[in-house]
């Protein structure tokens, strides 16, 4: 199988090539910088998004594409310019992954088009999948709702398009988890806000071995929700992490500590929603971290 990643050299973009490549699948990752050689044979790189580049000449024949590109929400403070980055990135990667499969002869039988639960938008009390319908309108959730809407251009190409909605993606050096587990090393870590808002949260293996699992049921396509079948409250998902880590959760953070320093991205962690990954559970995907704790035990042990 031929698989190329956009956005492969990022946290998830690096697992999912890894396990792409343990499977003995050819691997070739889009990327900005120059394209280069790889010690791997079955690893290529080709470059995109810069000037004077065509990567529609390296593509054709491909059997999917998977395009994980977009700024992080994670770094720097949401400022108007940071936020027009981070919807501009997702518009503009998509846009140019449209360009591309529009000028391929033979076009990859599915696109994984990486999307996020931002889209329901925040709620202490709603359960949101895949057939929710009344989605928020805060920021993330208009970010995502554009986003998904330049994807669907892919279907009049007539590729089978999945929009891989992701939680909070749980990895030891990337993401959200190692600003969420600073405070509890230097033995200040506590409940965050009330407590009570809820962290769908995924192991970064288990969003991996998701996306190769859509890829070979023809039956999913469509929003599918990346998160694990037990979302967190965020309390329980603190005690936890403490547990894991071996420091007390004692250091209580109320919102308005968190407001004025991090601004409109407090969000992030002080709001939530409770997504369930309903198409991958009716689909038979076997989780390899369920539950918390697993999951951190095995992040922290590396």
């Amino acid at each position: 199988m031929k698989i190329a990643i956009a956005g492969g050299s990022g946290f998830v973009g690096k697992a999912l090539a890894d396990l792409c490549l343990q499977k003995g699948y050819e691997v070739t990752v889009l990327t900005r910088s120059e394209s280069r050689a790889s010690e791997n044979p079955k690893l290529n790189y080709i470059q995109w998004l810069s000037p004077n580049t065509d990567p529609e000449n390296h593509l054709d024949g491909f059997d999917c594409l998977i395009n994980l590109s977009g700024e992080s929400l994670n770094s720097g403070r949401w400022t108007r310019k940071r936020k027009q980055q981070i919807v501009d990135s997702r518009i503009t990667t998509t846009k140019e992954l449209i360009r591309i499969l529009s000028m391929l002869e033979k076009k990859p039988s599915i696109v994984v088009q990486a999307s996020a639960v931002g889209i329901y938008g925040t709620s202490k009390d709603q359960t949101f999948t895949e057939d929710t319908e009344d989605y928020g309108s805060d920021f993330l959730a208009e970010t995502v709702k554009s986003w998904e809407k330049e994807a669907h251009a892919l279907n009049q190409l007539g590729i089978r398009t999945c929009l891989a909605r992701f939680g909070v993606i749980l990895e030891k050096d990337g993401g959200a988890l190692p600003l969420m587990a600073l405070p509890y090393k230097l033995f200040a870590g506590g409940r965050l806000g009330r407590g009570d808002q809820w962290v769908s949260w995924v192991h970064l293996e288990d969003a991996a071995r998701a996306i190769l699992y859509i890829i070979h049921n023809p039956k999913l396509q469509g929003p599918i929700n990346i998160t694990s079948p037990n979302p967190s409250p965020m309390e329980e998902f603190g005690k936890t992490l403490g547990s894991v880590l071996k420091r007390p959760h004692w250091f209580p953070t109320p919102g308005l500590a968190l407001r004025p320093v991090l601004g409109e991205k407090s969000m992030l962690v002080l709001e939530g929603q409770k997504v369930l990954p309903e198409r991958l559970k009716q689909a038979g995907f076997t989780f390899q971290y369920p539950k918390l704790n697993q999951a951190l035990e095995q992040i922290f042990s590396k």
